[in-house]
């Protein structure tokens, strides 16, 4: 569409308010008799129900922070190999940077590849991580 190919009635006109009762808009101007929404500056805030408790603060509260994320851990496969010792423990992950300090419990899930054979002692594993370390010739302890 271009400007120079508008034709007549393409642009729709302003509603002319308060220019008297033949134009269809005048006296209230198409607000009604009486009230807030008659009055100049009469609005509200968005959401509100006239002093009825609102939509937004009637439904519960959806959603929650876990206060155990703090403390647990993944680790992946393949950052086994990064602590750079041959046994991992919490202590050595913990110097090596690959979980926070305040983590309590990691556990080692089956996601990258395991190049060479480590000793894991004190960490949860999965099942297809257990099978990938001891495929590696790795050991795992409890």
């Amino acid at each position: 569409m271009k400007l120079n190919t508008l034709k007549p009635g393409s642009r729709k006109k302003p509603k002319r308010l308060g220019r008297g009762h033949s134009a269809g808009q005048g006296k209230t101007c198409g607000r009604g008799q009486k009230g807030q929404h008659s009055r100049s500056g009469g609005f509200h805030k968005v959401g509100f129900e006239g002093g009825q408790m609102p939509i937004q603060r009637r439904l519960p509260k959806v959603g929650f922070t876990s206060r155990m994320a703090d403390e647990n851990a993944e680790l992946r496969l393949h950052e086994l190999a990064l602590a750079g010792v041959e046994i991992v423990d919490m202590d050595a992950l913990k110097v090596a940077g690959l979980v926070p300090m305040q983590t309590k419990r990691v556990k080692v899930i089956d996601s990258g590849k395991l190049e060479q054979a480590v000793q894991i002692k004190g960490l949860a594993v999965t099942p297809g991580a257990r099978k990938a370390i001891e495929a590696a010739g790795g050991s795992i302890e409890d």
